[in-house]
């Protein structure tokens, strides 16, 4: 499954390269690629454009994968996901703020105010959708959402108070991998690495931690540390992909959902499988959006909400919803 995984992202890589609102010859691009003899115009439009949105693509679509991956066995939850949980909005919110309170503009700036909208959320939801038992699956599904919708209701109040000020964060909201530089991608790219590597040390106790608290403890596993670190996990993942491309949904409820149906409940092979799938889903839908409203885009985040919202509904529909 790894290797087949691996293939279709290769795929995917190539088609994002390839394939763009402008039309390439595939000559061309290849000549591009390799370094080959090819005009300046087209040499610009494959190498700063299409292989920068590509690089975006692997490390948003890693990030939000493995994230969702996370939240859902964490909270034993089939209908988590970042966005869902209202995760991406609390990164929206703080950057919005940030952008309002503090006058931040530059794109590097929000980061770190992503970064910490994303784990506050995370913890408060946490907490508001868990009761005595532990966490319900109905309650913090009901608790992000609403959170969520609260914090999007805020920050289009700011948004609409100084027009002006907000432009250039119309494209970063509506989940777009347009005008973003390697400049702005590649300090963020650390901290979205250092939580896939901390998402597949967590498998083991992840496991554990699905068997039940009480299972978990007597098999020698820590639940509170296991939770810790995974809030850490989430909040680098979930975060640094948002303060990249702004808020993209469905994608970590989508992706968990596939590698579970092709290798089973072993987290550690759900992680791995995430970190190969997620940008294959992101990448796909990015070069969907090029295509059909060419010569005009359609963002990433719009497309992956056309294919997620009806898997949503399904898996709603589903006997098992209750809890994984």
């Amino acid at each position: 499954m790894l290797l087949i995984s691996a293939i279709v992202l290769a795929l995917s890589c190539a088609a994002s390269i390839a394939i763009g609102s402008r039309e390439v010859p595939l000559d061309q691009v290849w000549a591009a690629v390799t370094g080959g003899q090819v005009d300046q115009a087209t040499r610009t439009a494959i190498l700063d454009l299409r292989v920068t949105r590509t690089i975006i693509g692997l490390l948003v679509g890693a990030g939000l994968a493995v994230a969702g991956a996370i939240i859902q066995s964490v909270t034993r939850n089939p209908l988590a996901d970042p966005g869902i949980l209202g995760v991406t909005s609390g990164a929206s919110f703080a950057v919005a703020l940030a952008v309002a309170v503090l006058g931040v503009t530059n794109p590097l700036g929000y980061v770190w105010f992503a970064f910490l909208g994303a784990a506050a959320t995370t913890v408060l939801v946490y907490f508001l959708g868990s009761g005595k038992g532990g966490p319900n699956p109905l309650r913090l599904t009901l608790a992000g959402m609403a959170f969520g919708a609260v914090l999007s209701g805020i920050i289009a109040a700011i948004r609409f108070s100084d027009p002006e000020r907000f432009n250039a964060l119309l494209v970063w909201e509506s989940g777009s991998f347009q005008l973003r530089t390697l400049e702005t991608t590649l300090p963020v790219a650390p901290f979205v690495v250092a939580g896939i590597v901390l998402a597949l040390a967590l498998g083991r106790s992840l496991n554990a931690l699905a068997l039940g608290d009480d299972l978990a403890h007597s098999l020698g596993s820590s639940v509170a540390r296991t939770r810790i670190l995974s809030i850490i996990a989430i909040t680098l993942l979930a975060g640094g992909a948002t303060a990249i491309a702004g808020p993209i949904a469905f994608v970590g409820l989508m992706v968990p959902h596939l590698a579970r149906a092709m290798v089973g409940q072993d987290q550690r092979w759900i992680m791995g499988l995430s970190v190969l799938l997620g940008p294959s889903l992101v990448l796909v839908a990015d070069v969907l959006g090029r295509v059909v409203l060419r010569p005009g885009e359609l963002p990433v985040g719009i497309v992956t909400a056309f294919i997620g919202a009806p898997v949503l509904v399904a898996l709603a529909r589903r006997k098992k919803v209750s809890g994984l």
